[in-house]
């Protein structure tokens, strides 16, 4: 789950099969019934459906958490982490770092680092859209040491400046879900 419509749509699922809730989260699921064979193929069923999945793999249950605390950090919080990130996963997710970022470059492909600069850059976008900061300010809030530092990385991965992103007339964004999983592109 990536989203808070995802979550939306994983209440309804467990509601439809009578099955009760504790807490749903962007990645987890806690139900309060210990649920048959039966009832758990009918919910990852459902939940198929709605284009999500029911994962009982360990590590493919560790890479949604990664994912979903570069996605909460990102994307729906203000609150800057006071450690470097490398430290922050560890710590969240009780691994050490070089095991929970090789695990995560062998199944995605990708670096925990490029997933989050994908994210970042996408929530840039957002808030030059926006346009109620300014880059400095998005520069702070990122956590970016400098305007130059944001202006670099965003020119790399999009190939045009903050101001001239600013300045475009069709700002293509892509949706949470699917950034990270295709080539970077504006």
């Amino acid at each position: 789950m990536v989203s808070n419509r995802c979550k939306t749509a994983v209440k309804e699922e467990l509601k439809k099969l009578r099955l009760h809730f504790i807490v749903v989260e962007l990645g987890e699921v806690e139900i309060m019934e210990n649920i048959s064979e039966e009832q758990r193929e009918e919910l990852k069923k459902a939940l198929h459906i709605t284009g999500l999945e029911l994962m009982d793999d360990k590590k493919a249950i560790l890479i949604e958490k990664i994912k979903t605390l570069i996605i909460e950090m990102i994307h729906y919080t203000d609150e800057m982490i006071k450690t470097n990130f490398s430290d922050f996963l560890s710590e969240k997710l009780n691994h050490d770092y070089t095991y929970l970022s090789n695990l995560f470059s062998e199944v995605q492909g990708t670096t925990i680092e490029k997933f989050m600069i994908s994210h970042k850059i996408e929530r840039i976008k957002e808030l030059i859209i926006y346009d109620e900061l300014s880059i400095t300010e998005i520069a702070w809030k990122m956590n970016y040491s400098s305007v130059a530092h944001l202006s670099n990385q965003f020119k790399k991965i999009t190939g045009l400046t903050p101001s001239h992103f600013k300045k475009l007339k069709n700002k293509r964004r892509r949706p949470i879900e699917e950034i990270g999983n295709t080539p970077d592109c504006i």
